[in-house]
């Protein structure tokens, strides 16, 4: 099977290519994260992605394309939804290289995280695929998170603290003030 496998960052595509590949897929990276902020993590996780994909020789479709406006205009009105934006922005834009180039099916690294929506993950990425005519792989790659880790270490690669977005970083980074019904 060759599959279109949407990269957000390179220590959460190690562990799926690894499966992947194990099971005897030829897998080609897409790498378009118009959600990463600011600029400069952006441009960092991008070098990161190049350089794994030269580790493992993998072949990497990259769309460098920065959209914070679009990405701010889609999700400030209501940034407690961003997470469904995001996931179905990249989403389809993989699902749409994948049918256009003739791949069999597509995925995406979210499905290694432990900290992502992995059930809205799946339900967008079957809902596109259906939507673009290619089929979404779906597996649960968060049973090697441990080892993802672990590999990434070894190879010296860029472990970023938060998702991508700024509303993330925020998230991650500023202090939340505890409530009175914590307190209690």
């Amino acid at each position: 099977m060759k599959i279109l496998f949407h990269i957000c960052c390179a220590p959460c595509a190690i562990y799926p290519i690894k499966e992947m590949r194990s099971n005897g897929m030829e897998v080609t990276g897409y790498f378009f994260n118009h959600n990463i902020h600011p600029y400069q993590e952006y441009r960092r996780r991008l070098e990161t992605v190049r350089q794994y994909a030269e580790m493992i020789d993998l072949d990497v479709i990259y769309r460098d394309d920065y959209l914070l406006e679009d990405f701010l205009a889609s999700v400030a009105p209501r940034p407690a939804d961003r997470c469904i934006y995001c996931y179905g922005s990249r989403l389809a834009a993989a699902a749409a290289v994948a049918a256009e180039r003739g791949f069999d099916a597509y995925s995406s690294s979210l499905l290694y995280s432990r900290y992502q929506k992995h059930e809205e993950i799946k339900e967008l990425g079957e809902k596109i695929g259906e939507r673009y005519g290619i089929p979404f792989h779906y597996s649960d790659y968060r049973r090697g998170w441990k080892e993802g880790i672990d590999i990434s270490k070894k190879m010296g690669l860029y472990r970023q603290q938060y998702c991508g977005c700024i509303y993330s970083e925020k998230d991650r980074y500023h202090p939340h003030p505890v409530s009175d019904k914590e307190q209690a």
